[in-house]
């Protein structure tokens, strides 16, 4: 069996942020690596026949679930800011810059961190451009790279993959083919992880 956990997620998501936290450490004590894979949440729901409006289109549920994150994130001791903005589609595809020089972990952690506790717009280049200098990446050919072809296209075909595999949401973490979406999930991704 696979000792790899191939973890979808999307800057944008504050609930892939709060699952990031605990996912490297669920990994590790399991002997397991993880696989990143940034994927656009949006289109993994429009490719799942969910096309319901956007939660900040529903106000109740919004103010439910910003809450609720207050609350994730004060059971597991970490700092929660809401982001500014909604794009966090150069933020993904630097991923694969990280994942090309050994770093995705590191990476993953520093987007969310300027996003989810810094509370910065994924989508600006100063914000892009400290991650870049964070990971000692040459900034000028990594900001080439959001932009290149290479990046947007291994960013697409990232996201047709997740969708062939029926991801229709993040965070998602598979093992093989077992799945497990959302960050409440973690009890059973344990348990299996626990039994591999």
């Amino acid at each position: 069996m696979s000792r790899t956990i191939d973890y979808y997620f999307d800057f944008m998501s504050p609930f892939a942020y709060l699952s990031t936290q605990r996912l490297v450490d669920t990994a590790r004590k399991y002997d397991f690596k993880v696989d990143y894979r940034p994927i656009e949440l949006a289109r993994a729901k429009l490719a799942a026949g969910n096309d319901g409006p956007s939660n900040q289109k529903i106000p109740a549920k919004l103010k439910y679930m910003i809450a609720d994150l207050n609350r994730w994130a004060d059971h597991y001791g970490i700092p929660f800011n809401p982001i500014t903005g909604q794009n966090s589609a150069r933020m993904n595809i630097g991923t694969f810059y990280a994942i090309d020089r050994d770093q995705a972990e590191s990476y993953v952690q520093e987007g969310y961190r300027l996003g989810y506790v810094e509370g910065g717009d994924l989508n600006q280049d100063s914000v892009l451009e400290a991650l870049a200098l964070s990971q000692g990446f040459e900034v000028d050919d990594f900001m080439a790279f959001l932009e290149s072809g290479e990046g947007p296209d291994r960013f697409e075909a990232g996201n047709l993959d997740a969708h062939a595999k029926g991801v229709f949401g993040v965070p998602t973490m598979m093992v093989g083919d077992e799945m497990w979406w959302g960050n409440d999930r973690f009890e059973f991704l344990e348990q299996f992880l626990a039994q591999a």
